[in-house]
């Protein structure tokens, strides 16, 4: 027999769901409580019971979304037979590959209110587990300047894919490419001394 908690957790999984496939399908302004509601096939009044608001419910899934790739990016590190600089290339690879798979959740993932504790909590998850990854190929001394410089150059090759304006036929190479051209050449930087650091 199904208790109380179970069902309300149930009914909250299936909410979430319902909200992340309106996101995915027209955005932030298709996503409604009772839009959420009618797609989990529960009764009218259950989204309000979970979620105070529909920025409470899109908080949601920016959280879920850090946590999910923070996962992600943790087992590229725990990964074995791969090099410290093919982890970076994947965990570069791994925000970038929201952004093309998901991008109305991309764009969430960075307007979501950092205010929010749980919010800032799962987006410091994802940076810490994305720092360690750099600090294995700079050392954590550099691990901050160059993981700033990853994280907005990645959601720069983002930004330019999403718009069109990374065609490869202009640019005779692609996002793949540059995040690996990157890592390359941070990693053939390590050691030199930059005067202005």
């Amino acid at each position: 027999m199904v208790t109380r908690t179970e069902a309300a957790a149930a009914t909250r999984s299936a909410l979430v769901r319902a909200a992340s496939e309106l996101l995915d399908e027209g955005g932030p302004d298709a996503v409604t409580l009772r839009g959420v509601g009618a797609r989990a096939g529960v009764s009218r009044g259950a989204p309000y019971g979970h979620f105070e608001n529909k920025e409470h419910l899109l908080t949601r899934l920016a959280i879920d979304a850090w946590n999910s790739l923070a996962d992600k990016v943790e087992q590229l590190r725990a990964a074995p037979d791969t090099t410290s600089g093919e982890r970076l290339e994947h965990a570069v690879l791994e925000l970038i590959g929201v952004g093309r798979r998901q991008p109305h959740l991309y764009a969430l993932m960075f307007s979501a209110p950092v205010d929010d504790p749980e919010a800032a909590e799962a987006a410091s998850r994802l940076e810490n587990a994305f720092l360690a990854i750099v600090a294995d190929v700079v050392g954590e001394a550099d691990a901050l300047r160059y993981g700033a410089l990853l994280m907005s150059s990645a959601h720069g090759i983002a930004g330019l894919e999403l718009s069109g304006h990374l065609a490869k036929e202009k640019w005779k190479t692609d996002g793949d490419q540059l995040v690996r051209m990157m890592v390359d050449s941070i990693r053939s930087g390590v050691g030199n001394t930059d005067a202005r650091a």
